[in-house]
């Protein structure tokens, strides 16, 4: 009896042991959606946002380069090459047309690209004065660009389907209201949209202020929220939350803002021991993407960048 229960036993164990092990290369391999996304040695980051599906634009500062990843695997190329001279700030994407709108920094300019091809669209030049195109956002209309050091945003109007005009076809919009432009100093930022996109909000970085602003106008209203918002950079909402990052702070707070986006409060404040000085933000489901720019950190070919996903609140 024990001559045939042996093999038996063994053959058991040895059938089961497989199938462990069958199961095992799928575990190790399967990392759905990394909390942390690796970016180019010596990138140097700054603008961030979702496109198609699970796909995360970043631009490069250095020679404004555009990175495409997959969230749901990590994985990653150079979408858009770079070219010495070029810097890409702030993203934002259009999903009717698979356009990337790109802010050029000190260029006093701005770009579109179709994410298709690669191919660059079209190119604006806002300014001829001391200028930082810092970000961007996509309306069903228009794209507005924000400029850090003057007073103004920039309208793109879109045709049908998102089409793109021509390079002259853009509007000055000069603030006024109660924004407060601050001389020699780096004021607007980050720029977003009320759901109905009725207005803008922006925050000016040295005033430590968010503002609701007409875009027809220009005329801008402070919000409310009881307290300075220092370091703020980008801005993404989520109906009416609005998350605020807060780059040298290493964090991000969220705001609920009152139905006429007058006043606020901060509901929260997330940070993440991988934050190292996060610039813009996008939201996926119930993660936030925040890009490290390392600001202060002196780049080099060998420094490290990456995305980091924090959890939201259902």
């Amino acid at each position: 009896m024990q001559r045939h229960i042996k093999p038996l036993t063994t053959l058991l164990v040895l059938v089961l042991a497989l199938v462990a092990l069958s199961y095992q290369p799928a575990a190790a391999q399967s990392d759905p959606f990394p909390d942390i996304i690796s970016l180019p040695n010596g990138f140097q980051p700054e603008g961030i946002v979702i496109g198609e599906g699970t796909t995360i634009y970043t631009g490069s500062l250095a020679n404004g380069a555009i990175y495409q990843a997959n969230l749901r695997t990590g994985q990653g190329e150079i979408a858009i090459p770079g070219e010495d001279g070029l810097v890409a700030a702030g993203l934002s994407y259009d999903n009717r047309s698979d356009y990337l709108f790109v802010s050029g920094g000190p260029s006093g300019g701005g770009r579109v690209y179709d994410t298709d091809t690669g191919e660059l669209v079209e190119e604006y030049l806002f300014s001829n004065e001391p200028s930082f195109i810092n970000d961007v956002i996509v309306t069903r209309t228009a794209a507005y660009f924000t400029n850090s050091s003057q007073p103004e945003l920039y309208k793109v109007p879109l045709g049908p389907g998102g089409s793109a005009p021509a390079p002259d076809a853009f509007e000055t919009i000069t603030l006024g209201g109660e924004f407060e432009f601050i001389p020699d100093a780096f004021n607007t930022n980050g720029i977003e949209t009320t759901p109905n996109e009725a207005f803008l909000i922006i925050v000016n970085s040295t005033a430590q202020a968010l503002y609701r602003v007409d875009p027809a106008t220009g005329h801008a209203v402070e919000i409310d929220l009881g307290e300075p918002i220092a370091n703020g950079d980008g801005l993404v909402r989520r109906g009416q939350t609005l998350f605020v990052v807060q780059n040298q702070l290493n964090q991000v707070a969220a705001m609920r803002l009152d139905p006429r986006y007058t006043s606020g409060r901060i509901l929260e404040t997330f940070t993440d021991d991988d934050f190292d000085v996060p610039t813009t933000a996008d939201i996926f489901g119930n993660w936030l993407y925040a890009v490290n720019a390392r600001f202060g950190t002196p780049p080099g070919p060998d420094v490290e960048y990456d995305i980091v996903q924090i959890r939201l609140r259902p």
